[in-house]
């Protein structure tokens, strides 16, 4: 029976929840999962009486949908992916349209955007972001890949996408790789905002020594005013949860961060494209650091020594920090854009980067309350060259900068590590200075390589070469 609007492969939570979300909204989905008893299990369970199609094969889940077709892969991105594609392709149409909703890697999208379109398949690669609470009542969805597949998609997706101001958290994103790419930076901003705050959240109870009930109050302030945002918010409903025995969970939890490779995909995508993304490198490494347990325990008998106690006006303090984190988060975002903008040109992307704030003003990971700001900032000057540059930012960056250098200051004197805090001030300093070392590091380069170099007195694009041994 042909009646299914959209189906939809892959019942873990994120998959089960946009389901769930789709039918709430009216949709009817035939749904499938490659061990059927997870799909039992949902038709029973959170999926009961609702208008859902049971699947157990490909075939009949295909068969079950309506003209043309629209099957979404809530699957792991890799080779699950092109296996689940390759099942599906024998049974589509020309005209029928493939969606990748998982975390894919870019590149693998424009590649199966291409192949799909010589099949005369059209295929999405969308990002999906949220979590769980997002995919059930309202993620950021970010649509990609075959622009000749989003008229077909759009009503679906713009109906459960969160919303702001009225606004879906939904647009089209670009060609091939774009929805995925932008997927990729959105994360990235998000392992730079985590780092921010576990910086902050360190400085607070390791260098001022206040309490986790004491740190909590003080997130939870911070939420009512610029640093409103998602992200803050959790952390002081983190900080507010307790043990069994009536202590701070937090202090339970083994310092080890995990990562999945998105925050790193969009390092490794900033060295390829030659982009400055300083503080998510460094929150990526970060997690690393992090992994190294053992090693860091044995390193604190050895190397563990005395540093400064904090001696100061707490409340001051906690005010630098705040500052601190606000700006940093300003330059997290502001080198997101320059990525996004540079693999515009890259890759030939018409990205629209005040719609991509909109996108991210609900529903997703890093939604906050600037974003609104960086929404004004592209809608004023759609050529920004760069967030910092925008007058609001640029004010408040100012504003909070001599309360920023205090932070980092505090960090270093206490020895409390704060990679975040300290790269995104030397990235600011870097990018407002007009002239900068590296006339010393190209003479090097030349010194040691017969690299050349550029002359201030000359026209740029004129190369010279010193015998600096010889001369």
């Amino acid at each position: 029976m042909n009646n299914a609007d959209i189906g939809l492969i892959g019942l873990a939570v994120m998959g089960q929840n946009l389901v769930l979300n789709m039918s709430d909204h009216g949709y009817r989905i035939a749904v499938y999962n490659r061990t059927t008893a997870k799909t039992e299990a949902f038709l029973a369970g959170p999926g009961s009486g609702r208008e859902l199609i049971g699947c157990t094969t490909l075939e009949e889940l295909v068969g079950c949908l309506e003209r043309p077709r629209r099957v979404m892969l809530m699957v792991k991105a890799g080779e699950p992916v092109d296996k689940t594609i390759e099942g599906l392709v024998p049974l589509l149409d020309e005209g029928d349209v493939i969606i990748d909703g998982g975390n894919s890697w870019f590149t693998d999208t424009v590649r199966r955007t291409r192949d799909l379109a010589d099949k005369g398949i059209l295929f999405l690669g969308t990002g999906v972001s949220g979590g769980e609470e997002g995919a059930r009542h309202g993620p950021s969805i970010m649509p990609g890949g075959n622009p000749k597949a989003w008229p077909l998609l759009k009503d679906i997706f713009q109906s459960i996408a969160a919303k702001a101001e009225g606004e879906p958290c939904c647009q089209w994103v670009g060609e091939e790789g774009a929805g995925h790419y932008v997927k990729m930076v959105h994360n990235g901003i998000e392992y730079g905002d985590m780092q921010l705050i576990c910086e902050a959240y360190a400085l607070m109870l390791d260098g001022l020594a206040m309490s986790v009930e004491q740190v909590q109050a003080v997130f939870e302030r911070w939420n009512g005013g610029v640093l409103d945002s998602y992200l803050i918010e959790i952390t002081a409903d983190i900080l507010k949860r307790r043990d069994a025995d009536g202590e701070p969970l937090v202090d339970k939890i083994l310092d080890t961060a995990g990562q999945k490779g998105t925050g790193r995909w969009t390092g490794v995508n900033a060295l390829e494209l030659g982009v400055p993304l300083t503080l998510i490198g460094e929150a990526v490494f970060a997690r690393n650091l992090s992994a190294m347990k053992d090693e860091r325990v044995r390193a604190a008998e050895q190397l563990g020594g005395s540093v400064s106690a904090f001696d100061g006006d707490p409340e001051q303090a906690v005010a630098q920090i705040h500052d601190a984190l606000y700006a940093s988060k300003i330059v997290s975002y502001a080198q997101g854009y320059m990525l996004m903008r540079e693999a515009a040109g890259q890759y030939g992307w018409d990205l629209q980067f005040g719609d991509i704030a909109l996108m991210w003003r609900g529903g997703c990971i890093i939604r906050s309350r600037f974003l609104g700001d960086i929404k004004r900032a592209f809608d004023k000057d759609p050529k920004l060259e760069n967030l910092l540059l925008d007058d609001f930012f640029r004010g408040e960056v100012s504003q909070a900068l001599p309360a920023w250098r205090a932070a980092v200051s505090l960090a270093v004197r206490l020895g409390i590590p704060a990679p975040a805090f300290a790269s995104a001030l030397s990235f600011f300093d870097g990018y407002r200075s007009a002239r900068l070392p590296a006339n010393l590091l190209q003479a090097q380069r030349d010194y040691f390589g017969a690299h050349t170099y550029e002359r201030v007195d000359r026209p740029r694009g004129d190369f010279f070469h010193t015998d600096w041994i010889g001369s």
